[in-house]
């Protein structure tokens, strides 16, 4: 996590170095703060034709890029909406800042972004590198107007980096042991009973359940699955915590042994304790990708802003630039999954947490929207087992 400090320079300094222009009206990116390292946005300026100024503020989580797509909303219908930004964020303070032409939004929150019409869709033809991009993630975000992933439906955001839920363990402690993780099924080994922390996520928890049994993530009868229900009433007895936000802390006290989350979480932080260490399940895993959407608020009558959204959207897809988000930001651009191993920077070469090898990823899948009477199932079971052994919270 960013300390006030780190993240008031890092917002300052974006910040002021688009402010240069003030005769124009400036492309407006609303971006997370991280995702993108700072260079790549002095090279986007330099390499407009236009000329036109580019503004780009970083926010510190997904979920305040959601809130001010919502906030956005509210202020265009004419309601009232309290902005929840603190005093000390630069040039905010308890005002909602205008509408970015474009905004950082995770794959998580896509279907509801779609249904209560916060975003808008985007025209790939536009888009020079689209084609560009594989399958999955196009996949991903064509939808239909209700959220669902839908061959026929709209796209409606710009995959520019992705990863995965993986599994860290402390080396230390297996030391004595003979084996370490490597997959979904070693969570279950009695060694790890009462030792597990892990995200509260039904899909994510249910999910890995199914891939060890060789369903998918996104299946749609959990009825229809031989022993599902023993195989996480069996799981459940692994887990000490629950957190989607504090999962790391028991393992790096050593409260658990092993935790179970997201690589944007974990791989930061085996850089400050090098016990720990990370590794993607054999037989695949979730994914998950930050896109860029253009929010509904948005007028697209001024064409000049228009293209220079298009143009930074293709700009983040270059191979240059692929490869400097997948070095510095702890995920991976889509980009480099059609190149060669061996084209690539050294240290994206082997097979790492990053960026694992292909025949991992090519067994992984993102975890899609679900009707809601299926969701439901996904839901009442897992309080159901919850319920059956109190999960806590570190």
């Amino acid at each position: 996590m960013l300390d006030r400090r780190s993240f008031l320079l890092g917002s300052g300094a974006i910040l002021l170095a688009g402010c240069s222009d003030r005769t124009r009206e400036a492309l407006k990116v609303q971006l997370l703060n991280g995702s993108i390292p700072r260079q790549l946005i002095g090279e986007f300026r330099s390499l407009s034709a236009s000329g036109q100024p580019a503004k780009f503020t970083p926010i510190a989580q997904l979920a305040d890029n959601f809130k001010l797509l919502q906030d956005w909303q509210q202020i265009a219908k004419g309601e009232k909406s309290i902005s929840r930004f603190p005093n000390w964020v630069p040039f905010v303070g308890n005002h909602i800042p205008p509408s970015a032409n474009l905004v950082t939004l995770g794959d998580t929150w896509l279907a509801e972004a779609i249904r209560d019409r916060l975003i808008q869709p985007l025209n790939p033809s536009q888009l020079k590198g689209w084609q560009n991009l594989p399958e999955a993630f196009t996949q991903v975000v064509t939808r239909n107007k209700a959220g669902f992933v839908d061959k026929k439906g709209e796209v409606w955001g710009a995959p520019y980096r992705w990863g995965s839920t993986v599994i860290a363990y402390n080396q230390a402690v297996f030391k004595n042991l003979d084996w370490t993780p490597q997959d979904w099924e070693d969570l279950w080994r009695e060694e790890l009973r009462d030792r597990i922390s892990i995200i509260q996520q039904p899909r994510e928890i249910i999910g890995l359940t199914l891939k060890k049994l060789g369903h998918s993530y996104n299946t749609k009868d959990l009825k229809a699955i031989p022993n599902l229900q023993q195989e996480l009433e069996a799981l459940v007895k692994q887990i000490k915590f629950y957190s989607s936000t504090n999962y790391l802390q028991p393992l790096i006290l050593k409260d658990t042994w092993v935790a179970v989350g997201w690589s944007t979480d974990i791989l930061p932080t085996i850089k400050r304790y090098p016990q720990l260490k990370v590794v993607v399940p054999k037989s695949g895993t979730s994914l998950w990708c930050d896109l860029w959407v253009k929010p509904e608020t948005i007028n697209n009558n001024n064409n000049t802003i228009s293209l220079l959204s298009d143009r930074w959207i293709d700009f983040c897809w270059q191979d240059r630039s692929a490869q400097k988000i997948s070095l510095f930001s702890d995920a991976v651009s889509p980009m480099l999954l059609k190149a060669k191993r061996s084209d690539l920077p050294k240290p994206l070469q082997e097979s790492s947490p990053i960026f694992p090898d292909r025949a991992i990823i090519d067994k992984s899948e993102f975890i899609e929207p679900l009707p809601q009477p299926i969701l439901a199932q996904y839901q009442e079971i897992f309080a159901g087992l919850k319920s059956s052994k109190a999960g806590n919270k570190y």
